[in-house]
């Protein structure tokens, strides 16, 4: 814990996956809340419209917790990272200010009227204000993933003579194809999530015999959305990041895949453990000649292992990138395997009558925020050792003068009040569900 580089990382990766448990969840709502609403604009059925409100109040609880924890995120670029800010400020100041000044903006002013304009503006104004607050919360994401996408793949800039870089062209920036496929998988993602937390919360109502109306409906929607979403992410998002990883970052895609030697043709590991002092994938499960297919297309091209390259541009934890991939993959299977099930089960009228899946949807609901911090960590770990891939090193992007006791000082702080935060979040949150989507009483 004496190395300033390794502390600084440990903190912005725990701050990072505990902030974005929320908006994980929210931009997801975001969609479906928006769903809701234009059923009910279609149907004018009241029950899609108390579902609506009910879900806004969650939505409005974790957005707050998403915006508090995200705040430290952006500080620790000046704290902990001022050789990167100093390096690459101008480029990534660009796209970090321009999500807060409008994206954000367009967002959180459109979430005061959409939770609390509905009687004041009427329905028309508040279907409008859930499509703004839906596109606020995807356009942020796609800001803030430009600015991933560039420390992935640097583009759009040139270098200064004394050192460090600048915008040359902003639309490359914006528009990169890195962006799009990033964008996509992520967005997904999202909307997985939030429609297992809707599949699971309408399970819990079914099974404890209560505002059953609404459970169906939840269940209904979380179903039918989260199949598609858990497709979604197998084709075309998912593979459509594989190509650009197998392009791009071929030393992450050999760590992914626990490949320490190039093979012709590679075959896909399902199960392994990866051996760091033999170079060695040991008790390996595998598909023959599967990798090399879904990698370039072609059953006998060769995919480079990992001593095909200097062995400082190995990712610096192999097998935690090898595990995270695994881990968010397998659950991505499982995802699928659920959701099949259950709109099979649907399409036959048996869902709501059967237990067993129902129990299945109210307990995965933390899985898919499990998975998607998973495949952060595969993206984030895999592009180690670079902090702007191919551009700047990790190790020479931290502050030169922080120690890491002042770091370490900081994690502690930020786990002892993101410990306080979660509890009151999960309080909140179970409040809400345990009052359930009650309908309100119209004004005479």
């Amino acid at each position: 814990m004496n190395d300033p580089v390794l502390i600084s990382r440990f903190q912005f990766a725990f701050t990072i996956m505990y902030h974005y448990l929320f908006p994980g969840l929210t931009m997801g709502l975001a969609f479906l809340i928006f769903l809701l609403k234009s059923i009910y604009m279609r149907k004018r059925d009241e029950k899609y419209n108390q579902a609506v409100r009910f879900w806004g109040k969650i939505f409005a609880v974790t957005f707050i917790l998403g915006v508090v924890t995200g705040i430290p995120m952006e500080f620790q670029f000046g704290t902990n990272w001022a050789a990167f800010s100093r390096f690459a400020g101008g480029i990534i100041a660009q796209t970090l200010a321009t999500e807060g000044a409008f994206a954000f903006f367009l967002e959180s002013a459109f979430l005061g009227v959409f939770l609390f304009g509905e009687r004041a503006f009427g329905q028309r104004v508040h279907w409008l204000s859930s499509l703004l607050v839906f596109l606020g919360t995807w356009a942020s994401a796609y800001f803030i993933l430009c600015t991933n996408a560039w420390v992935q793949n640097p583009v759009g800039y040139k270098k200064l003579p004394g050192g460090g870089i600048e915008i040359s062209n902003y639309w490359q920036i914006l528009l990169h194809p890195w962006v799009f496929v990033q964008f996509i998988h992520n967005q997904g993602a999202t909307v997985l999530t939030a429609a297992f937390v809707m599949a699971g919360v309408g399970a819990f109502y079914v099974l404890s015999r209560r505002d059953e109306d609404y459970g169906r409906m939840f269940l209904r929607i979380g179903v039918i959305v989260g199949l598609i979403a858990s497709l979604w992410q197998l084709l075309p998002s998912g593979d459509l990041e594989g190509q650009q990883v197998t392009a791009k970052q071929p030393t992450k895609l050999a760590a992914m895949e626990g490949l320490f030697k190039s093979e012709r043709p590679a075959g896909i590991a399902i199960l392994g453990q990866p051996d760091m002092k033999k170079e060695t994938l040991d008790n390996p499960i595998v598909v023959p000649r599967a990798l090399s297919f879904l990698t370039y297309r072609s059953w006998s091209a060769q995919v480079k292992g990992l001593t095909a390259f200097p062995k400082k541009n190995w990712p610096d934890n192999v097998p935690l990138v090898y595990y995270s991939y695994h881990i968010m993959v397998g659950l991505g299977t499982i995802f699928i395997a659920i959701m099949v099930v259950a709109a099979f089960l649907l399409w036959r009228h048996k869902l709501f009558e059967a237990g067993w899946m129902l129990w299945i949807l109210m307990l995965a609901i933390p899985f898919p925020s499990i998975a998607t911090t998973a495949g952060w960590l595969t993206a984030e770990i895999g592009r180690q050792p670079w902090l702007a891939y191919g551009l700047l090193r990790t190790s020479q992007g931290v502050s030169p003068s922080v120690s890491s006791g002042n770091v370490l000082f900081t994690l502690i702080g930020f786990a002892g009040m993101y410990l306080v935060m979660g509890l009151l979040y999960f309080i909140l949150v179970v409040g809400i569900v345990g009052q359930g989507p009650q309908v309100e009483e119209k004004e005479e």
